[in-house]
């Protein structure tokens, strides 16, 4: 029997949780079913009116000719850029050296595809445009990552995203968007997805992550590009029987969340100012761009899982359900704000943060 993580199970038990929406239940399913006609029929292998429906819906919010539903970032991704160095005739991209192909999909792009990547920037700054000008390698195909998750969500600003897009019209590379949280910047822009998307030459969303849903991706760019990816994703088995519950749910939350974002945002501010406050805390960025960001704390892990349950068992309010090393004395952990922050108590919130800032000055 495995050991039950301290942490994990105070934060479970915890009245009030100030990250996501909810627990990943078959309810959050069950809810998008609701509206459903149970008669309606499902999807098959890619085709019918569920699906593209809303493949239609999401290419228009996009600003994309057309869009194709996948079952994973994963395979959505890898594609684009197989598709991009098939089309030049060179397997080389480029990104940032934490990016998700690169520290998460155990080289699927490299083995599956014999792609080889060129990693820019310093792991600790996002892209900017000296990175890809200065770039002494040929390459058919740059991602950027916005927000860059892996350094806390940190974004370019937007006339960045100009030049770069620029730069690489005018030198023949495609740029391709990892819009796994474009949703969740679009506040900090002040832009629509299609303004942001126009920069790209192909775009990623997912729909499990600030939308809620339980799984898929939108891979969306021209008519050509989309029809390539849909050999691919067959060729990846990405072509199930049908995607439906996928779909459902990622329409529905999508409907319910998107208008949301800027919401989250704020509430993203007002929490990271709660724990700029605290002894040894910082957030990074210090203020959110999006609705998430990372907290750094100066003291040991097990010091500070130690503060936290007693926290959690004292005020019913769990900040987070895990920590990881950052080195000997330091410690972080993600915060993604969604609809459960707006129903804490603010004065039970606030006391939570004193409770942690006395305990830290004791450390």
């Amino acid at each position: 029997m495995s050991r039950t993580d301290p942490l994990s199970e105070a934060f479970s038990q915890t009245e009030y949780q100030l990250v996501g929406h909810d627990r990943r239940l078959v309810q959050t399913l069950k809810e998008a079913f609701k509206v459903v006609k149970g008669e309606q029929h499902s999807d098959m292998y890619g085709k019918g009116k569920i699906i593209e429906d809303f493949q239609d819906k999401m290419a228009m919010y996009l600003g994309k000719e057309t869009s194709v539903f996948f079952p994973s970032g994963t395979m959505a991704q890898q594609i684009a850029l197989r598709i991009w160095c098939d089309e030049k005739g060179l397997k080389r991209v480029a990104y940032h050296p934490l990016c998700h192909l690169e520290i998460h999909e155990e080289d699927g792009l490299k083995e599956l595809h014999q792609i080889e990547p060129v990693l820019l920037a310093d792991k600790n700054s996002v892209i900017q445009l000296e990175d890809v000008v200065n770039m002494e390698e040929e390459i058919a195909c740059l991602l950027l990552e916005l927000p860059q998750r892996e350094i806390g969500g940190q974004l370019p600003d937007y006339e960045t995203l100009e030049e770069i897009s620029s730069f690489c019209r005018e030198k023949g590379i495609k740029l391709h968007l990892d819009g796994a949280r474009l949703f969740e910047i679009l506040p900090y822009y002040k832009k629509t997805a299609a303004e942001v998307c126009s920069l790209f030459d192909s775009v990623y969303v997912s729909f499990y992550k600030g939308i809620g849903g339980i799984a898929g991706a939108i891979l969306a760019g021209d008519n050509d590009f989309a029809e390539k990816s849909k050999v691919w994703k067959r060729r990846h088995g990405g072509d199930l029987i049908s995607l439906y519950p996928y779909i459902i749910s990622a329409d529905h939350y999508f409907d319910q969340r998107v208008h949301k974002m800027e919401k989250y945002h704020e509430d993203a501010k007002e929490l990271a100012e709660l724990y700029n406050q605290c002894h040894t805390v910082s957030t990074l960025p210090q203020e959110p761009v999006s609705n998430m960001f990372h907290v750094h704390v100066d003291v040991r892990k097990e010091e500070l899982e130690s503060i936290l349950v007693d926290i959690y068992k004292t005020t019913g309010i769990g900040l987070t359900s895990y920590l990881r090393d950052v080195d000997e004395c330091t410690c972080s952990y993600e915060v993604s704000i969604g609809d459960r922050y707006e129903k804490v108590p603010k004065a039970e919130l606030r006391k939570a943060f004193q409770m942690l800032d006395n305990s830290l000055k004791k450390h």
